[in-house]
């Protein structure tokens, strides 16, 4: 980094990327820091910097001193430990910077040496004391899958049999009943219960009634009038709920009942097309249900305007994965138990190799993609025809 950027990331203040420190002596607050950096995006601690943004600037003793404490505390103080970098600035007033650059942890969750998780709040960091926290971090880390975590209260006799009987004569070309053994050991030979109880790939694949359980786990669909969601005025408005696949079919009949229907030179009596491809529909509904946080205990969105439709998961884009990746095809499966089913006897159109968001941006160029970090979400924004 040249002086002159790092007087312009300077004068931006700080975020949840940058932080400045006048000086560095204590070791627990700094390991806090270095965890926070490491279980988020990565960032920069700029060192001789008042917190008003003010150059305070360092001595070479500064220098050599906060060298041992960061090695000292990156090595001893951080579980895993980690391997920040360090440079030394000169700005133009004369006075010592030291930048040090945390990475991304690859090895998440991280702790202090205490055992304490922390993540980044803005431009601090604070403590991580929920569960669902602590597992939405283990799932980073490949850990362990929100899919796959029992569902207490649940039975087998929380099974639509009727469903899990069609589903298993197409693929298994066997009758349910005839397997000779209980319904609740085939669930759990599937993978869908352990022991007694369904997990959540169970019940959200095959359940009778899946929010009985989980009641956040529907699609609140709103249509409405104008290009904010702030009005109270609106079109549709529809909660859907069910199993995945009676989600998926409700929020495709709630969009196409609600998207004009373009003639383009089409004979008068013909229905006209849509004016969003249905092929773009699909595959973004599809990867809207499929690869949510489903620790988050959040409701999947549906938003319908004048001039876009936002397609909103919980959820932000895990891992190492970007806009850019996901553009060029690069894709991480969240809840694999659920995805493996949801490609088999045609429960959900998907087929599972990544490749869904390049044919809904094959059928829809103008596809915008968020992952909004600092409010946990995936936008999927398709702007409508006029």
């Amino acid at each position: 980094m040249e002086a002159i950027e790092l007087i312009e990331l300077i004068g931006r203040g700080e975020d949840s990327r940058t932080q400045f420190k006048q000086n560095l002596a204590n070791p627990e607050s700094l390991a806090g820091d270095l965890v926070a950096f490491s279980n988020f995006k990565g960032g920069r601690i700029l060192v001789g910097v008042n917190d008003d943004g003010t150059i305070a600037g360092l001595t070479t003793d500064d220098v050599r001193r906060i060298n041992q404490l960061l090695s000292n505390t990156a090595t001893n103080q951080v579980r895993p430990s980690i391997s920040p970098t360090t440079q030394n600035i000169t700005v133009a007033s004369g006075h010592l910077i030291m930048v040090i650059t945390v990475p991304e942890g690859i090895s998440k969750p991280y702790s202090d040496n205490n055992g304490v998780f922390w993540m980044k709040s803005g431009a601090d960091k604070r403590r991580v004391t929920s569960r669902e926290e602590i597992q939405r971090m283990l799932q980073s880390a490949d850990l362990v899958h929100a899919d796959e975590v029992p569902v207490d209260g649940t039975t087998s006799g929380d099974i639509d049999q009727d469903h899990l009987g069609a589903f298993f004569k197409k693929q298994y070309g066997e009758d349910l009943n005839n397997t000779g053994i209980s319904l609740g050991q085939l669930l759990n030979n599937l993978g869908l219960a352990r022991d007694t109880r369904l997990n959540l790939a169970g019940l959200l694949l095959f359940g009778n009634n899946p929010q009985r359980y989980r009641p956040a786990l529907i699609v609140k669909a709103v249509s409405f009038v104008g290009n904010e969601a702030a009005g109270d005025r609106y079109r549709d408005s529809q909660d859907i709920s069910g199993c995945l696949r009676d989600l998926y079919k409700g929020a495709i009949s709630f969009l196409t009942r609600n998207l004009r229907r373009i003639q383009d030179g089409k004979n008068f009596n013909t229905q006209g097309d849509l004016e969003v491809p249905s092929a773009a529909l699909e595959e973004l509904v599809v990867n809207m249900l499929l690869h949510r946080d489903y620790f988050i205990a959040a409701p999947w969105r549906v938003f319908m305007f004048d001039n876009r439709i936002e397609l909103i998961s919980p959820g932000a884009l895990p891992n190492n994965i970007t806009i850019e990746n996901i553009r060029k095809g690069v894709s991480i499966i969240r809840n694999p138990l659920i995805a493996s089913f949801a490609t088999k006897a045609d429960e959900l159109p998907y087929r599972g190799i990544g490749t869904g968001i390049l044919r809904a941006l094959a059928a829809v160029p103008e596809l915008e993609l968020e992952s909004d970090y600092e409010r946990n979400l995936f936008i999927a924004r398709i702007p409508r025809r006029e």
